[in-house]
Order: structure tokens, then C-alpha cells, then sequence
């Protein structure tokens, strides 16, 4: 893997790469395991057991389980060793999010402390403010919060109206303002606060100590799920922030608060697969223990139905999860290699893919609300009631669609960033569009030769797919041209087209590996999702795109654009039900989620 090919954050949209230059779950080695096993086995011990105590808000029962996480070491995986943590990879900081993911409230006091509490001063910080915080953050010794949402300041951040002015002796930046929705707020001794500096447009960071005089931490929000995670308001009067706690330059708070939201959204997407698996073990183990008219739940159609498309969903996301993340641990390596500060090397890594990490949020977070919807289900009435614990599940799930920018805003993001990529000549995707918008008249008359071997078939059915985002993509350009951004309906049709393609991408790379590691034999199981999903795909992006058209094209084009969409969107069939049924037997057989 040395020499593999790594492609840019959102160049997968233009060009194709061999299953071998990419990263599977099957791939992790001994202490990745052994890591996501500590991370398993703290859940079970401490924080599983304690679930419902947490659930009622108890701040020092949530803030002693961090720092026993802390002690534990689980708190600096992500940071590198000179400032006390173990300094790992990527891959292993998303398979950590997602071990953790299972653990309810805490998974978000967790992520919240070490993701966004933390790695905003290790990625941003000077030395001397690393030593004096990251060191401690690291041991669970203090625990961060990341404040910048304000009430009138939601998803247009830079509109927050927190001031710092200079003091006149020179030694001070006085804040006044209010921050809501602070994960962490109830018990964080460390807070990165955003804030103007005197009449500048663009935000500042600076770190924030709670015991700084003036600083105000409000009652609790009594919120719909996530019960455990302490969320209030934070109020600064006139508080003194020494000038060397200034984050970064100033002026360049917003640019961090971008950065750690690429971050945040990018290992959301791992969070929820933990999440999800848990859900599934909940569904398949209620399943194999309720009998209705004389049988076991599990042998029906209809459960099987669910039971399997909770998987497939989950075992495609985490193969985009774990490809991305590979991605990301090789640019942060060339950009140390350049001479790169390790922090900055980091973020700058994680950010470039800011493509993956949107579509990676969305689809992950709308996976979860699928999987635990259907667990619920499963559950009957019982689902319905606060024993069981997939109740508690749905309503921690429906915050994910909402945090660390909501599914809107990263909708557009996806299309907006990657044109953006291209724009700056990160690849040729108006090229590309260009040249497949001059071969509409060939594409409407092409027809199938069928004579590809299986992932060929599967891997040119998502290039076709490819070609229908160009075709959107050029003829929303062309027809609304600087006023694009304002057809946001237009726009989430192409980001739900692309997502599509990246993830059935994902698992198609993924599965093909792994047929070349372990036998056909091995993923039979795994072709039949791969199946499931690019059968699923075709209709989803063909649907999309239909939209898309005739929102943007004049009639005498529109009939042209989608025979041209017929013909790219149209798959081999596949018998779902059958495909399904194998997949659920598996789960149903295991009695837990073991693919």
C-alpha cells in the first residue's frame, strides 16, 4: 500500500482507483484491535452499567466517568506523544470514535472532550499553550468544551456577536457574550471560545479558563435525548483572557472553527457506526427471544426485511468511513514530510477532504436514525417503552442530523466544496461534465453488452453514475450560473447523487479486496449487499436527477437529459428479497452483528 494511489477530496466524482489502493476494516492490525477492545471493554465495565444514573443529569457522575477514561488513556489516542498521548493514527482515532460510539451520553461527553474540547489548541495551539492544557486535557485532569454557537448564531457562525476588546494596558482581551448548546458546559475547566475582536468581521479563538472571574455556566438543557451529555449556556461579563491565550493568529478563529467542524463531522460518521451496531444487536437478540403466532419473529419476512437492510447500510458506511480515514493518514504523513508542524499537519489533512467528511455526516447520521427506527420497530410496543434500551437510543440518534452543522448545511456543502476543489484545479470536473454533456446524443442510443465479469458490472454502473452527477452538475451551472447557490433544492438532489456514488464506491473497492484476500467463497454475503446497495443507488440517483432536470432544463432539453438518465441509471436486476433473507439468516445465526 506504499505506493498506492490516493485520490483528492472529491476527485472520486472524475476518476477511478483499483481496489488495492484503498483501506478495509479487515485490514486493522493487532494493537488497532487491542485498542478498540480497551475502548469495549471500559463501556461495559463503566459506563454501560451507569447509563441510566447519567440519565438524569448527574454532572459529577458523567465528569468522573471521563476522567476515569482519561486515566485510562483513552482520552489521548489522537494526540502525539510529546504531549502525553499515544500519538496514533487516524484510522485508529475513527475506529476509537466508533468503538465509543455505543456508549449513549457518554460517546458525546467523550467525542465532545477529545475531538472538539482538545485538538482545537493541540492543531492550533502555541507550544507553551499545548505544555500548559493539551497535557492535562490528555489525562482527563481538565475537560474542554468548543463554544461557538450563540443564540442568534447557528449554522452562519461568523454572525456571533461575543466581543474581545484589548485591554488598555495591553495585557488583556475582555470578553462579553453568550454561547449556547455547549456540549460539556456543566463540568469543562477549558473552554476554546470564538469572538470578535473590537470592530473585526471575522472571528478570534481564544482558550477560556471556567474559573476565570465573570465566567457564567447555566443550568442544564432539558433536551429530547443525548440526557447524560451536559448542554447549557455559557455567559462572559467582562472576563480577562490573558493575551497569551489568544488560539492562533488573530482573525483566524473562523478558519478553526471550519477545520475542527471538518473533524467533528468527519469522525460523527464513525460515532454512529458504533451506534448503529449496537441498535442491530438489540433488534436481532429481541427478534430471536419474541414469538408471535407460534414462531420466532426473526423467521419472518418482514423482520428479515429490516433486520438486513440495518446491516448493509452499516457495512457501507463504515467501508467509506475506513477508506477516507486511510486517505487522510497519508496526506497528514506528506504534509509532515514537507515540514509540516504535526498539529497543523493534522487538521490540514483532515480538512482537505471536507467532501468525504459532509457526505460521511449526512449519510451516517440518517443511517443511524434508520437503524434505530427499525429496531424499534422490531421491539413492537415494547420499543415504545423507556425499559428497553433502543428507546433511549432513538432519541439520541435524531441530535446527529443537527450537530456539528446540520444535514442542510452539509448538503451543500458537498456540491459547493467540490466545486470549489475543482475551481482551484484540484481536478478537471467542468472538463469532465463538458465532454459528457457533448456525448448526451451517444449515451441516449448506447446500448448494454453484458458481457462484463461481476465487479466490472458493478464498478462501470457506478461510473454511469458518475456521469449522471456531471450531467447535473453541468446543466445546474450553465442555467443558474453565480445563482446556483441560491436553487438549494437543486443542489441537495446532486449531494444526495453523490453520496450515493461514494459509498456504493466504497463498498464495491471494499468487497472486491477482500474477495483478493480471502476467496470468492468468503463475501458471497458481501456481494449480495454490494447487490442490494447498487440496485438501490440506480433508483435513488436516477430519481435525483430526474428532479434535478426539470428544475433546471428547458423542456425540448429535458426529454433528451433523462433518456440519457434512463440508459446510465439502468442495473442488472437483482432478486433483493433473496440477497436480504441470506444476509438476515447470518445475523439471525450469529445472534449479534459480526460482518
Amino acid at each position: 500500500m506504499e505506493n498506492r494511489k490516493v485520490l483528492k477530496s472529491g476527485e472520486f466524482l472524475v476518476s477511478e482507483i483499483e481496489a488495492n489502493d484503498i483501506f478495509i476494516p479487515e485490514e486493522f492490525n493487532e494493537e488497532q484491535l487491542m485498542i478498540a477492545q480497551t475502548c469495549r471493554d471500559f463501556l461495559n465495565a463503566e459506563v454501560i452499567p451507569n447509563i441510566d444514573k447519567t440519565e438524569k443529569q448527574d454532572r459529577e457522575l458523567m465528569k468522573s466517568l471521563l476522567k476515569k477514561s482519561g486515566e485510562l488513556g483513552l482520552m489521548g489516542i489522537s494526540v502525539p506523544e510529546e504531549f502525553g498521548g499515544f500519538g496514533q493514527s487516524f484510522v485508529t482515532q475513527m475506529l476509537a470514535a466508533e468503538t465509543i460510539g455505543a456508549g449513549y451520553s457518554f460517546s458525546v461527553a467523550f467525542m465532545a472532550h477529545c475531538g472538539i474540547g482538545t485538538l482545537p489548541i493541540m492543531y492550533y495551539g502555541s507550544y507553551d499553550q499545548r505544555q500548559q492544557y493539551v497535557t492535562r486535557l490528555v489525562t482527563g485532569e481538565l475537560l474542554g468544551a468548543y463554544c461557538l454557537t450563540e443564540p442568534g448564531a447557528g449554522s452562519d457562525a461568523n454572525s456571533g456577536k461575543t466581543n474581545a476588546r484589548l485591554s488598555e494596558d495591553g495585557r488583556h482581551y475582555v470578553l462579553n457574550g453568550q454561547k449556547m448548546w455547549i456540549t460539556n458546559a456543566g463540568f469543562a475547566d477549558v473552554q476554546t471560545v470564538f469572538a470578535k475582536i473590537g470592530n473585526d468581521r471575522v472571528l478570534s479563538a481564544f482558550i477560556v479558563e471556567k474559573e476565570f472571574p465573570g465566567v457564567v455556566v447555566g443550568p442544564d438543557e432539558h433536551k429530547m435525548g443525548i440526557k447524560g451529555s451536559s448542554t447549557a449556556q455559557i455567559y462572559y461579563n467582562d472576563v480577562k483572557v490573558p493575551v497569551e491565550n489568544l488560539l492562533g493568529k488573530p482573525g483566524e478563529g473562523f478558519r478553526i472553527a471550519l477545520s475542527i467542524l471538518h473533524m467533528g463531522r468527519i469522525k460523527l460518521g464513525a460515532n454512529v457506526l458504533g451506534a448503529a451496531k449496537k441498535a442491530i444487536d438489540h433488534s436481532v437478540q429481541y427478534a430471536n427471544e419474541r414469538k408471535q403466532f407460534g414462531m420466532l419473529i426473526s423467521a419472518f419476512g418482514a423482520i428479515k426485511h429490516k433486520l438486513a437492510g440495518q446491516v448493509i447500510r452499516v457495512f457501507a458506511l463504515e467501508s467509506a468511513i475506513y477508506r477516507v480515514s486511510k486517505d487522510i493518514d497519508d496526506l497528514i504523513e506528506k504534509y509532515k514530510s514537507e515540514g509540516c508542524d504535526k498539529g497543523r499537519a493534522s487538521i490540514d489533512g483532515i480538512s482537505h477532504y471536507a467532501v468525504e467528511a459532509a457526505i460521511l455526516k449526512v449519510y451516517g447520521s440518517e443511517m443511524l436514525d434508520f437503524v434505530i427506527d427499525e429496531a424499534v420497530q422490531i421491539h413492537g410496543g415494547m420499543g415504545y417503552s423507556a425499559e428497553m434500551a433502543v428507546e433511549k437510543g432513538y432519541r439520541d440518534s435524531r441530535i446527529n442530523r443537527i450537530f456539528e452543522g446540520t444535514n442542510e448545511i452539509n448538503r451543500l456543502l458537498v456540491v459547493d466544496t467540490a466545486m470549489k476543489r475543482a475551481m482551484k484545479g484540484d481536478f478537471d470536473l467542468f472538463g469532465e461534465a463538458e465532454k459528457i454533456y457533448g456525448e448526451l446524443d451517444r449515451l441516449a442510443a448506447a446500448k448494454d453488452s453484458g458481457s462484463a465479469d461481476y465487479y466490472s458490472e458493478k464498478l462501470n454502473a457506478i461510473k454511469n453514475f458518475k456521469k449522471i452527477a456531471l450531467i447535473a452538475i453541468h446543466g445546474a451551472s450553465k442555467q443558474f450560473d453565480k445563482k446556483l447557490v441560491q436553487e438549494q433544492e437543486v443542489l441537495f438532489n446532486i449531494s444526495d447523487i453523490i453520496s450515493e456514488i461514494y459509498i456504493a464506491e466504497s463498498l464495491a473497492l471494499r468487497v472486491k479486496k477482500l474477495e483478493s484476500m480471502k476467496g470468492a467463497t468468503a463475501v458471497s454475503l458481501y456481494k449480495d449487499m454490494l447487490d442490494v446497495v447498487v440496485y438501490d443507488a440506480a433508483g435513488i440517483v436516477a430519481k435525483n436527477a430526474y428532479d434535478a432536470i426539470y428544475s433546471f432544463a428547458a423542456p425540448e432539453d429535458s426529454a433528451k437529459l433523462t433518456k440519457a438518465i434512463d440508459i446510465l441509471a439502468a442495473v442488472k436486476g437483482v432478486n433483493v428479497k433473496e440477497a436480504r433473507r441470506r444476509i438476515a439468516d447470518k445475523l439471525i445465526s450469529d445472534n449479534a452483528y459480526k460482518f
